[in-house]
């Protein structure tokens, strides 16, 4: 038996998104989601996800195109004077990495931003990050060392092959394969760590390679190609497309497909969540 988590990034940052969320939770194959503490939808999120205790809920960490929990006096040099974060994950990075303030304030607004989802009275079934940030060197040793205070039990780290992405769909090569090279080796990094701190994570993550377009197509063409016993699937449903989320109808209609579920069927994979597993 393989077990299969259907994740939704995003939880939080509109009330559109919170909709799509809970209607593939209730009608179609969502198990999971992850939560934007600061996103302006934040606390319907939270309401929602109570009404809804079989949804596992985790935090989606906000370092990078978006807003921060603490104010910008406390960061000045994480966001600017509307609490705004870089919008360029690659200067955020090496902001991270080099700037030794950057890093001081890192600590600080991960730990608010873990507080403030502890402040919701949800329990926490996983961390992942916005645009995958949550996977830097510096933040994910962050993370390791805040774990036992908030009980993290399991943390993304992707881990998909571009071969099985690109037997369905060639497009952006060059970037499918630049992304497969650097997050293999942040993946090879993050497995150390993790599992040096007792932290779990899947055998297997899809969503990356296929960001913005885990249509229906796409999963019918992958999850035959799946061989792990622990995989996450996520993605970004909307009720509409928007300009940050062009792919969002068409994830809410693969989440929805009554052809994925009976694919899932056949292939034998049982759906679960982070909270189920522990």
């Amino acid at each position: 038996m393989s077990y299969l988590i259907i994740n939704a990034d995003d939880f939080g940052v509109s009330s559109g998104v919170n909709a799509a969320i809970i209607k593939a939770h209730e009608e179609g194959i969502l198990t999971s989601t992850s939560l934007m503490v600061s996103g302006d939808a934040a606390q319907e999120a939270i309401a929602l996800a109570k009404n809804h205790p079989d949804l596992a809920v985790g935090l989606h960490l906000v370092l990078v195109c978006g807003k921060s929990v603490l104010p910008p006096a406390k960061i000045p040099h994480l966001v600017d004077s509307q609490g705004n974060f870089s919008n360029d994950p690659t200067q955020a990075g090496l902001s991270y990495q080099f700037n030794q303030a950057t890093r001081a304030e890192l600590r600080l607004e991960i730990y608010a931003q873990l507080e403030k989802f502890r402040d919701s009275g949800l329990n926490l079934a996983h961390v992942d990050g916005h645009l995958h940030l949550h996977v830097h060197p510096v933040i994910l040793n962050i993370l390791t060392e805040f774990a036992p205070e908030f009980q993290i039990k399991f943390i993304r780290l992707p881990s998909e092959e571009l071969t099985k992405n690109l037997k369905i769909d060639k497009r952006n090569l060059l970037i499918k394969i630049i992304w497969s090279i650097v997050f293999g080796q942040l993946r090879r990094y993050g497995e150390g760590l993790l599992k040096a701190n007792q932290i779990k994570f899947a055998n297997r993550v899809y969503g990356l390679l296929q960001t913005g377009d885990m249509s229906e197509k796409y999963l019918l063409g992958l999850i035959p190609q799946i061989e792990a016993e622990l995989v996450e699937i996520y993605s970004h449903p909307d009720l509409v497309n928007t300009d940050i989320n062009n792919g969002g109808e068409v994830e809410l209609a693969a989440l929805l497909s009554q052809q994925v579920r009976e694919m899932l069927t056949v292939k034998g994979f049982k759906l679960s969540n982070y909270n189920q597993l522990i």
